[in-house]
């Protein structure tokens, strides 16, 4: 049962995350939305047909779901690092916006908390970074109000919470790894570790929804640094 509402409740989440970056914030014509929603529906449907083949719970291909973790953020860091018009598309995404999008993160720092209720999480992976995930959702929600009506005068908290949002990711991905059955890295979890994490639905967090959000977190910290001289609605 819980893979069956997990299963709906991040796919709704990917979802609705590209509706409101790509389709409905972004400043691009019907023929660049089409288009870059198709790529990303191609690299999502790349990354759970991976999943679907256990290449990513694989001994021999342990680091098949870093790799693909980390292949969109490299691809859209190089795009926004060398494009003057990634990098204003992307800074044209509304920071509350962002700010509130992280409120989703409650779902699967719950869903990881009640896996390891379940015996099928282990050690301390599910529980600081399920935690993390649910205690930074549930901040987002008031600061992305306060965000909305002063940015300026709440950018030390934007600030706070943003660091703590990607130390949180940061945090589960390293214990993610350090809890990997029949890695030589593991040093957490026993035989359970963090396997779960590694098939479908629970794979979809770390190749999808995790990359995503370390995402946002750069989009927050350039417009705090300013990097786009605008205001941050």
């Amino acid at each position: 049962m819980l893979d069956l509402v997990g299963t709906t409740v991040l796919t709704a989440m990917i979802a609705v995350n590209l509706n409101a970056t790509i389709v409905s914030s972004m400043p691009l014509s019907p023929v660049q939305k089409l288009t870059t929603v198709t790529i990303a529906g191609l690299w999502i449907g790349f990354a759970i047909a991976l999943a679907t083949t256990g290449i990513y719970s694989s001994p021999a291909t342990p680091p098949a779901i870093g790799v693909v973790a980390a292949a969109s953020l490299v691809v859209i860091g190089a795009a926004a690092a060398f494009s003057v018009r990634v990098r204003e598309v992307l800074f044209a995404i509304p920071v509350p916006l962002l700010i509130g999008l992280n409120a989703a993160r409650i779902a699967p720092g719950a869903f990881m908390v009640l896996l390891a209720y379940q015996g099928r999480l282990s050690g301390p992976f599910p529980h600081l970074a399920g935690w993390g995930d649910v205690i930074a959702g549930a901040v987002a929600i008031p600061l992305m109000v306060a965000a909305a009506r002063n940015f300026s005068g709440n950018r030390v908290l934007v600030l706070a919470w943003n660091i703590f949002g990607l130390l949180d990711l940061i945090n589960a991905a390293a214990l993610g790894v350090l809890s990997a059955p029949d890695s030589p890295l593991q040093i957490f979890g026993g035989p359970v570790g963090s396997a779960a994490i590694a098939v479908l639905p629970w794979s979809n967090i770390p190749t999808l929804i995790v990359p995503f959000y370390l995402i946002i977190h750069g989009i927050i910290f350039a417009r705090l640094a300013g990097a786009t001289g605008r205001a941050a609605s």
